[in-house]
């Protein structure tokens, strides 16, 4: 019963504190600056829409595809200590040549270059 008298005591205070910096943060008053979409301090020079190349995407897609590929591997240390060791080492090694292959794929294909 104190347990539950103490954890209430605590989760009306915090909601009380959180209501009162909620009433005083409100009345204070932003100026154009704060209200501009941008908060730099100075109006933007051109449009938000250039475009942008399509080797950022595809450097961002091969970062992500090849990291996820990875976090596979994570869990190896703790693999090895199964019944079958070979079948462990089978998969990391299938996983290695096929991380390895997608490289070698990308790299000739030229899509590691930033430069055309």
């Amino acid at each position: 019963m104190n347990m539950i008298l103490f954890m209430l005591t605590i989760s009306l205070s915090l909601c009380i504190i959180l209501i009162m910096l909620n009433l005083w943060l409100a009345q204070m008053n932003p100026d154009s600056e704060k209200l501009s979409p941008y908060e730099c301090g100075f109006d933007p020079l051109g449009s938000a829409r250039l475009p942008f190349s399509i080797r950022f995407f595809l450097v961002a897609i091969l970062f992500l595809l090849f990291d996820l590929e990875i976090a596979l591997l994570l869990p190896l240390p703790w693999a090895t200590q199964l019944f079958s060791p070979l079948t462990t080492l089978t998969w990391t090694s299938t996983i290695i040549l096929l991380l390895t292959l997608g490289l070698i794929y990308e790299w000739i294909q030229g899509g590691l270059e930033w430069a055309e």
